[in-house]
């Protein structure tokens, strides 16, 4: 795995993460079966603006990105320093994204690594993340990274 170099998102690098983040989410939530796909980006945007009420400048929100060596980009994370539900001493990943050209050759653990680092650096004691139960990829990353279930979430459709 090339070492990555991780920094702070530009205002121009998070205007275009958003678009792409919010569509992402958008999608996300109508597979699981959360959202209906007529209303998926409006509730999307919705949600985003209730965590980013100031956008770039929201506080307590670190917007990072990750590069290759050579400048190629490779992903993004998006860190919340207080947890949503108030977890005393607990960060939050929001977004953590890999480029799919990227994936499988050890970015994600990298980025993990880094988003510890960055939360560890700023006070916090643990750091917590959602992961959709279809993304097996990305449980098995959590996982072997020393993640392990807090709370879990249950559905069965009734067709």
């Amino acid at each position: 795995m090339a070492d990555l170099v991780v920094r702070d998102m530009t205002r121009s690098e998070f205007d275009e993460w958003l678009d792409a983040a919010l569509r992402s989410f958008a999608e996300e939530q109508v597979a699981a079966g959360n959202w209906a796909a007529d209303e998926a980006a409006q509730l999307a945007a919705r949600a985003h603006r209730q965590l980013l009420p100031h956008g770039f400048e929201t506080e307590g929100m670190l917007f990072l990105t990750a590069a290759l060596p050579d400048g190629t980009p490779v992903g993004v994370l998006w860190l919340g320093l207080a947890h949503p539900r108030g977890n005393p001493g607990c960060a939050f990943i929001y977004d953590i994204e890999v480029a799919a050209a990227h994936r499988g050759a050890g970015h994600g653990r990298a980025l993990l690594a880094a988003a510890e680092e960055a939360v560890r650096t700023r006070g916090a004691k643990a750091l917590e993340l959602n992961v959709f139960g279809d993304n097996t990829r990305a449980i098995r990353l959590y996982e072997t990274a020393g993640y392990r279930v807090v709370t879990q979430q249950m559905r069965k459709p009734l067709d």
